[in-house]
């Protein structure tokens, strides 16, 4: 039986779009047909770069490209930059699958799901960027997510915690608002390819709150109280609202929790405190 975690460096270290794609549903497939263990005798190499195409040039978040929609431009930024976060996440799924070891299978299937439809989103997003006369690659991006994946790499819980909960659930906060903005401007494509990565986004941090909650609960601590933390000891930003508190329960959080943030939010930045 081939090792689940060679195969997901493969799909991790694929530079090629057109590879990486068909290497995620190939390894997708043989996971479902039992040909894959996930036990393994070797720890995960040390976290970094993942494999990516030359473009886009990767640069600061206040260099990336306005995304006003009342221009073409600013509607192919737009979808450039969905499209950049889906390539990433797709990255990112595959390297929770390489990463942690000595988990229940149930996680590595959850993982490899969200691989899937992550290569699909992007797939979709590209389909319409070349629709608008571009492609992807074709303006700059930045590093955000794989930079919090970095910071992230030594701890499950702590990734689950500030990937698919802070950075990737953000998403779920401003998606709405982007599809009102496009239905005023008459754009149906766009909308369409955002209501199905709204939908599976639910999905995709409901299954980051549902194993950060079962690794606090084999540490013996408290989820709500855990997240807080680990808020405030990585993340530097400012966790901005306003919050679909809709969206986010279905996701898995908390009343609690969505209060903590809101006070989090009206408090401004906090800084790295380790």
């Amino acid at each position: 039986m081939s090792d689940l975690f060679d195969a997901a460096a493969r799909c991790l270290s694929a530079c090629r779009i057109e590879e990486k794609l068909w290497l995620t549903q190939h390894t997708a497939q043989a996971w479902q047909d039992g040909t894959l263990s996930h036990r393994s005798c070797y720890d995960p190499d040390p976290i970094g770069e993942p494999g990516r195409p030359p473009a886009p040039i990767l640069v600061p978040p206040g260099d990336v490209p306005k995304r006003r929609l009342a221009t073409e431009a600013g509607l192919i930024a737009l979808v450039h930059a969905v499209a950049h976060i889906e390539f990433n996440a797709v990255n990112l799924a595959w390297d929770a699958v390489y990463r942690f070891r000595d988990l229940p299978a149930q996680y590595y299937s959850d993982w490899i799901r969200v691989a899937q439809e992550e290569a699909h989103h992007f797939q979709l997003l590209r389909n319409r960027l070349i629709e608008l006369g571009s492609d992807y690659g074709a303006l700059p991006a930045h590093n955000g997510l794989w930079e919090m994946a970095t910071r992230t790499a030594a701890d499950a819980m702590t990734r689950m915690a500030l990937v698919p909960r802070v950075l990737e659930a953000r998403g779920l906060d401003v998606t709405p608002g982007i599809i009102n903005r496009l239905r005023h401007a008459g754009d149906n494509k766009t909308i369409a390819v955002l209501e199905i990565i709204l939908h599976d986004e639910i999905g995709h941090v409901a299954i980051g709150s549902h194993w950060f909650n079962f690794l606090c609960a084999q540490r013996g601590l408290n989820p709500e109280q855990t997240f807080l933390q680990l808020i405030h000891q990585y993340f530097t930003g400012q966790l901005t609202g306003p919050f679909d508190y809709q969206a986010r329960r279905q996701a898995g959080f908390t009343t609690s929790e969505l209060a903590a943030l809101e006070s989090f939010n009206s408090s401004g930045n906090r800084r790295q405190s380790v």
